[in-house]
């Protein structure tokens, strides 16, 4: 695809809408909509996101429109922040680029009982002790290894199998979307090379993105939702991002390999290759869906494993059980994944495969799917930004469920490319200039802060101002960093 740009129409719907309307290109069967302000909106149209936008509005079986959330910025097949909900019954399709390579890449917060002054004078000792003990990096391996029937086992259960080995607790698991599981999964369908490359990667921080940072919440805006969440101005929490590793991205390059030719032999017409599909009830949609849903499972357990280390060197630290230290899950949400959701659509209760591509789930209060906890306020929402500024709490909205599928925006969204970041640090020590802002970063290289600064990134205040004005999700409290680790 040719990324310049954007050059169709943009009309606005209303202050943080913009359509993309269905006559742009010959084969689209609804409109595409964007979340964005005025300010967000020149931007995106500089990039060839919104292309993909149009292009996913070409999928059979989509409904309603393609969707694309303010962080919005180029993919593959689909833009990240893109959102698709197909129904199955009508020839809705499975598309690998809606997922990603990294199956439910997603983040987990975790709250303690501690005051960022309770740390200020241990935080270089807490930051060196998580870069040691967290194994990050391209292709690192960590200290958890499973057998290939251990590995399994992991893929077809969810963190539900760590509770057995001591590594999680039930209400980990309770705290976590879907439960850490979704359900039929199936290690069969996943390859050896897939299962070689997660053998010893569970447990494991990557590179890339992903990072585990410890925050302070500076504000809270609902009271009510906080209080609900255990969380207060002042309090302690540390903030994990990461996926399903190798694993992950072998099952996605997998099923890219199997679907060439695949849209052909059901008559699809595809304006880009990278949307290579399968109707979700053919052999082949099964076959990627089992997958994926396997290397969704691990996800889980990868967070999990990297959860329950962090919990062991704050015990190092301060000397006190992780328990007593008060270290519960918040929640834990994915924003790479496809998972069947009834949904209403003109009037009527449809079950849908939502992808979700760089896109969070955001249900709004009372859905079932939320712990009961949290059903008065809403799901919790964890929206990460850049390491040195803020990250967000909120809650999603019943605007979510009307508008978007459930679903809202899943970080900052880059401005920059990774090359772009790199010629733009231009050999600045970007460690000293997070330090400046009072943030201790470790990294498993000085190619990965540069790849990673702030000015990579777009606001995340702004990028969450527009989906709380949209109604997808409220505000609750914003959580600046303190000390973070990358690969």
């Amino acid at each position: 695809m040719d990324k310049k740009g954007y050059h169709g129409p943009l009309e606005q719907v209303d202050e943080c809408v913009w359509r993309i309307p269905k006559t742009y290109k010959a084969g689209m069967l609804v409109d595409g909509l964007i979340f964005a302000d005025q300010k967000m909106i020149g931007h995106i149209a500089a990039d060839a996101a919104a292309e993909q936008v149009a292009n996913v509005a070409c999928l059979p079986g989509i409904q309603v429109a393609s969707l694309a959330m303010p962080d919005i910025h180029w993919g593959y097949g689909f833009c990240i922040g893109g959102v698709a909900a197909m129904a199955a019954d009508e020839g809705g399709v499975i598309s690998p680029g809606g997922v990603g390579y990294d199956i439910n890449c997603g983040v987990r917060l975790v709250r303690t009982e501690l005051d960022f002054e309770d740390v200020r004078d241990r935080m270089e000792a807490l930051v060196d002790g998580l870069f040691a003990r967290v194994p990050c990096g391209v292709g690192k391996s960590g200290r958890y290894h499973f057998d290939q029937k251990e590995l399994r086992h992991l893929l077809d259960h969810g963190p539900e199998a760590l509770v057995k080995r001591g590594l999680a607790t039930r209400r980990d698991v309770e705290y976590t979307e879907a439960r850490g599981r979704l359900e039929g999964a199936d290690a069969e369908a996943v390859s050896e090379r897939a299962l070689e490359r997660g053998e010893a990667q569970c447990g494991t921080l990557g590179s890339g993105n992903h990072f585990l940072e410890v925050q302070v919440v500076d504000r809270v805006l609902d009271e009510t939702a906080a209080a609900v969440m255990g969380v207060r101005e002042g309090q302690v929490c540390v903030m994990i991002h990461s996926g399903s590793r190798g694993l992950g991205y072998q099952v996605c390059d997998d099923a890219l390999r199997s679907l060439r030719g695949v849209p052909e032999k059901y008559g699809i017409h595809l304006p880009d290759r990278q949307l290579a599909c399968a109707p979700a009830d053919s052999a082949e949609g099964q076959q990627y869906l089992k997958a994926m849903r396997a290397a969704a499972n691990f996800a889980w357990c990868n967070r999990q494993l990297l959860m329950w280390q962090t919990r062991e060197v704050f015990e190092q630290v301060f000397g006190k059980g992780w328990e007593h230290l008060g270290m519960e899950l918040i929640y834990d949400v994915a924003h790479n994944i496809a998972k069947f959701e009834q949904h209403e659509v003109e009037g009527q209760t449809k079950n849908l495969l939502v992808h979700r591509k760089g896109a969070t789930r955001a249900f709004g209060p009372g859905h079932a799917d939320v712990p009961e906890v949290y059903r008065g306020v809403g799901q919790p929402v964890i929206i990460p930004g850049d390491m040195g500024r803020a990250s967000w709490l909120l809650v999603g909205q019943e605007g979510s469920m009307r508008r978007t599928f459930g679903t809202t925006c899943h970080g900052a969204g880059r401005l920059m490319s990774r090359t772009a970041a790199m010629k733009d640090a231009g050999g600045r020590r970007i460690d000293k200039e997070l330090a400046e802002r009072g943030v201790i970063a470790r990294a498993a290289s000085r190619k990965g802060l540069a790849e990673e600064q702030p000015a990579a990134y777009k606001d995340v205040d702004e990028v969450v101002d527009v989906v709380e004005r949209a109604g997808l999700s409220k505000k609750v409290a914003r959580l600046r960093p303190i000390g973070v680790i990358k690969g």
